[in-house]
């Protein structure tokens, strides 16, 4: 995979890399980590929710929600 960046993209990341001690390799690796577990996390909270509203959507019917 080759990642293409903005030149301002790319100073950005070299200027954080440099200031956390990593390589840019790192840094990027760690951001795209950090990507997925967020967006992971917010499904699994969504289909939580989804659960729970089919699971009390009696009641929740009943308060007007």
């Amino acid at each position: 995979m080759t990642l293409r960046l903005t030149d301002d993209e790319q100073n950005a990341l070299k200027k954080r890399a440099e200031a956390d001690g990593v390589s840019m390799q790192d840094a990027a690796r760690q951001a795209v980590r950090a990507y997925v577990g967020e967006a992971d996390h917010r499904d699994r909270v969504a289909e939580a929710a989804a659960r729970i509203a089919a699971a009390h959507a009696e009641a929740l019917e009943r308060l007007g929600h």
